[in-house]
């Protein structure tokens, strides 16, 4: 009797792929626009890794394009681009000597952050955490996880100045085909909260109307919405 043939070997685990972020949905696609509010967060992402510790955390307000900036470090270096509570779905030996992004770091939960932590030290790789808050103000509950997080090296994009806003409303309205005067940038800019979701309503109410897009438009679009809102 001829003897069974071995099993073939079982194929290599592929990673679940909605662990992984596209980085069009981090912003990377977009234009980086350097000014006075990011120049310094930029400058240390465009260095690091640079032996200066192996976790870097990159925190600003909402809408301030931190994002947009750590998308574009993952694509420099070919980091692993991981989102909050997606930390505790991944395996160790995947990370192991990669650089990782952590978007929303502040929404893993502490044993995956810790765990993601001491893999950055001593697996050779790089771990970068983005959050709105830096990390001494994140609460946990892991002794061990606090101290790490209050040693993190942090840098802080602020929200967006004058020129940011404006090449992010100009990024929108090429969007939607639309080609506005500086005069509407400049008066949408000095009206705006400083953010990109601010900028980015702004643009789709000012298309909706199917008028071309002047200033004295732009004002009744934003004073609609101030109405709207009081209501």
């Amino acid at each position: 009797m001829s003897a069974r043939p071995a099993p073939a070997p079982a194929p290599p685990r592929t990673p679940p792929q909605q662990l992984r972020l596209p980085l069009e949905s981090l912003g990377v696609s977009e234009a980086l626009v350097e000014s006075a509010c990011n120049a310094e967060a930029a400058g240390v992402l465009a260095r690091w890794p640079d032996g200066v510790g192996v976790t870097l955390a990159l925190h600003g307000p909402a809408g301030s394009g931190k994002s947009r900036l750590a998308a574009a470090w993952a694509e420099r270096v070919g980091a692993i681009a991981l989102h909050g509570a997606e930390a505790a779905l991944i395996e160790a030996a995947e990370l192991e000597g990669r650089p990782v992004l952590l978007d929303r770091a502040q929404d893993a939960d502490d044993e995956s952050l810790f765990h993601l932590i001491n893999l950055a030290a001593a697996g050779g790789g790089a771990l970068l955490l983005v959050s709105r808050d830096p990390p001494r103000a994140w609460p946990s509950a892991l002794p061990d996880l606090r101290s790490r997080l209050d040693a993190i090296r942090v840098v802080a994009v602020e929200a967006p100045d004058d020129a940011v806003m404006a090449a992010i409303l100009r990024a929108r309205f090429a969007e939607r085909s639309i080609t506005p005067a500086d005069d509407v940038i400049d008066y949408l800019v000095r009206r705006l909260d400083r953010s990109a979701e601010a900028a980015s309503r702004a643009v789709e109410r000012l298309d909706a109307l199917h008028r071309p897009v002047t200033r004295a438009l732009a004002r009744l679009a934003l004073d609609g919405e101030a109405a709207t809102d009081e209501d």
